[in-house]
């Protein structure tokens, strides 16, 4: 399906959309609802997107520092248990896996696919989380 979004039909390029939610296997919705998110996890979670959102910065070693810190945060911070705990392991891993690649790349052009791929596993979190 990457292969799809990345090179489309012949002549057309297909490109997400930058906020986009990625499908995680193993994320559902709470009965149709968000899952309740303790606020620390949901503060560190807008600090990333943020982030994302205003990053100038062209090292990928600077940008994952600042990121790693709010996952820190998260990590630290974070009280959830049971379904809603294991749910957001599903969004958290690969957010945690993408800012420890981002802090290694060294290259522009892979930093802004990077990103953006970040702020689409950011976007998916925010689908499926909230607070009360």
């Amino acid at each position: 399906m990457l292969l799809a979004l990345t090179f489309g039909c012949k002549n057309e390029t297909v490109k997400p959309e930058i906020h986009s939610a990625i499908q995680l296997e193993g994320l559902a919705l709470n009965n149709n609802e968000k899952w309740i998110a303790n606020e620390e996890t949901h503060i560190g979670m807008k600090r990333i997107d943020s982030i994302l959102k205003n990053n100038t910065s062209t090292s990928g070693k600077v940008l994952g520092d600042v990121l790693s810190k709010q996952t820190s945060y998260i990590i630290k911070s974070c009280d959830m248990e049971g379904e809603a705990h294991d749910q957001l392991h599903v969004v958290l891993v690969p957010i945690l896996e993408e800012i420890t690649d981002i802090k290694d790349v060294e290259n522009t052009s892979e930093l802004e696919k990077k990103v953006t791929n970040l702020q689409r596993l950011t976007a998916t979190y925010f689908e499926y989380f909230k607070i009360n």
